[in-house]
């Protein structure tokens, strides 16, 4: 969408954004329709999207036949393969990066091994990746960057990452100097909460947690269709929740936390004691032990839910991890979340086992479009 200055045109632009946005949750509408549902004139609609059609990112489709009298109404579509926007996680000694559609349909995708222990040269390597995906996909609304960690979003700022070994590092400015696109800085299990919210098709207006768990763990709450960093950017770090006083020593100096207890290096672990050679892949090999080792986890995080519940009271938890294709795991976790939760909470939360793991990735691209949709003041 084209930059427009203030006044009117500012007026206009933002009416281009609403209807953007309404455009990408719908799939297919009208002029009519759109007009209705923004309460916005007729006429107003019909401008932007013969702007719109100008610039080839919409197409009509053609008239839908109507019970009333009148001119039928002519179906308009977006073209999402003409707004791309592209995501880049980082993770410990790799980089995965994807570019998607407007609807968030993965267009490409690729996994890099690297060494992401200097922070200097790791973003010289991502500045020279984020060039190459502007020059191949030059219709880019942007690059969304995520890293696991303590991270100020605005501006671009990593306070503190263990799997990486970072601290007091300035993510944006070195990308900057080298990447003219619009970049967006995130956390990466804060921007899979974004995908996670409209994988599911949950409803914007209420607040929903996803917690994923993979080598560390994270969370984010998802607030009327935004994620909430709170005031130090540490809101939604759940694996630091302190489940077992005298537990194994984490990472951040304290014992006990949840990521001791329920990621993948502590289940490993787990398994390689109970059965030397027994991993989460030959799971079926021991499944006594498995299943004794996924109890013990859910209830753990049965636990650390209930607390969700009772400090946030969102009406869903979005639960995103390896351990979710074990029966005894699920049954674990809401059953112990109901004994140790209020009941009435516990009614009023629903619990989404994902069957799938989500692509921090793709949330990445994903926060970018949501950031081009959102208001200009």
């Amino acid at each position: 969408m084209k930059a427009i200055g203030k006044g009117p045109a500012l007026l206009r632009l933002n009416n281009q954004k609403r209807v953007m946005t309404q455009m990408r949750k719908v799939r297919v509408t009208s002029r009519q329709d759109l007009a209705q549902t923004l309460s916005l004139s007729k006429n107003t609609v019909s401008l932007i999207i013969d702007d719109f059609l100008e610039q080839g990112l919409i197409e009509e489709l053609g008239p839908v036949s109507v019970a009333a009298a009148g001119r039928p109404k002519i179906e308009i579509a977006l073209r999402p393969q003409k707004l791309p926007s592209a995501g880049v996680m980082v993770e410990r000694n790799f980089i995965h990066w994807c570019v998607c559609d407007y609807f968030s349909t993965i267009i490409a995708e690729k996994t890099l091994r690297t060494d992401t222990s200097q922070p200097a040269n790791l973003l010289a390597e991502l500045a020279v990746l984020c060039r190459e995906l502007a020059s191949k996909y030059p219709d880019l609304l942007g690059i969304g960057l995520g890293f696991p960690g303590i991270v100020d979003p605005p501006g671009g700022w990593m306070h503190f990452s263990s799997h990486l070994g970072w601290q007091d590092v300035d993510l944006l400015t070195p990308l900057r100097k080298h990447v003219r696109l619009p970049l967006r800085i995130m956390n990466n299990a804060k921007a899979a909460a974004l995908l996670s919210v409209q994988h599911l098709g949950l409803a914007a207006e209420n607040s929903h947690f996803y917690l994923r768990i993979s080598e560390g763990i994270g969370g984010a709450l998802v607030q009327h269709g935004e994620v909430y960093t709170g005031s130090s950017w540490t809101a939604g770090e759940v694996g630091h929740l302190i489940l077992q006083p005298n537990g194994p020593r984490c990472s951040c100096g304290r014992q006990g936390c949840l990521e001791t207890l329920i990621s993948q290096p502590a289940i490993k672990q787990q398994l390689a004691q109970r059965d030397p050679g027994l991993t989460w892949q030959n799971r079926d090999s021991a499944p006594r032990v498995v299943n004794e080792i996924m109890t013990q986890a859910g209830g753990f995080l049965g636990k650390a839910l209930s607390q969700i519940m009772l400090l946030l009271n969102p009406a869903s938890i979005v639960i995103d991890c390896p351990w979710n294709a074990n029966p005894e795991f699920c049954e674990a976790v809401s059953s112990v979340a109901e004994s140790s939760a209020l009941r009435f909470t516990f009614q009023h939360t629903q619990l989404h086992f994902l069957p799938t793991r989500l692509d921090p990735a793709n949330g990445l691209a994903l926060a970018v479009i949501e950031q081009s949709e959102q208001y200009v003041r």
